[in-house]
């Protein structure tokens, strides 16, 4: 389509500015690269912890339900992680790069349907928050019993943890005010 009002130049450098966003899609390539070292890596950790529990009392190998609870807290914690990857993949490329036309497709994903920078960032955060609080849960249970505790790295990761639930809630917030101010001036206009 080509507007009238504007120069040959002008409308070669606006298409030239909007291809440049295909420049991303190798960056998605190479997350989707890091989503398979993610998959390695869960089926590395569950051989050693299913290895490590059915290997019996005679090889030395013996795990408490601590230990456990710790391998399968760090399992979470490498789906969430992997979790993040494909919102960050997907949400990505369908808001940057170009749609992927899913709709009707039975896996698509329910929040794809109306992601926008404003939705993924929500998303996003939220899946720190997840990721986070994994990493906390696993730092109290190593703590139980643990009298050389660091404390100051306990008090920083809780900090940390604080940060990015008041960062989500801010954004959150931020996103519900510019969608809501979208509505009423699209009722104005109307």
């Amino acid at each position: 389509m080509t507007d009238p009002g504007k120069s040959q130049f002008q409308q070669l450098l606006g298409g030239f500015i909007f291809f440049s966003r295909w420049l991303q899609a190798p960056l998605y390539f190479g997350l989707i690269a890091a989503q398979a070292i993610y998959v390695y890596q869960f089926f590395v950790e569950l051989v050693h912890l299913v290895h490590k529990v059915f290997a019996g009392p005679g090889s030395g190998a013996v795990f408490t339900e601590k230990d456990i609870m710790l391998a399968v807290l760090g399992l979470i914690d490498v789906v969430m992680i992997a979790n993040l990857l494909i919102m960050v993949i997907v949400g990505g490329y369908e808001t940057f790069v170009s749609r992927l036309r899913l709709e009707g497709h039975p896996d698509q994903p329910e929040w794809l349907s109306h992601v926008n920078a404003g939705v993924l960032k929500v998303k996003l955060a939220t899946a720190l928050i997840g990721i986070s609080s994994i990493h906390l849960l696993k730092t109290f249970i190593e703590i139980n019993g643990n009298t050389s505790v660091n404390t100051t790295a306990v008090i920083c990761q809780v900090g940390v943890h604080l940060t990015f639930v008041v960062s989500a809630l801010l954004l959150a917030y931020t996103d519900r005010i510019s969608t809501s101010t979208a509505i009423e001036t699209r009722a104005r206009a109307h």
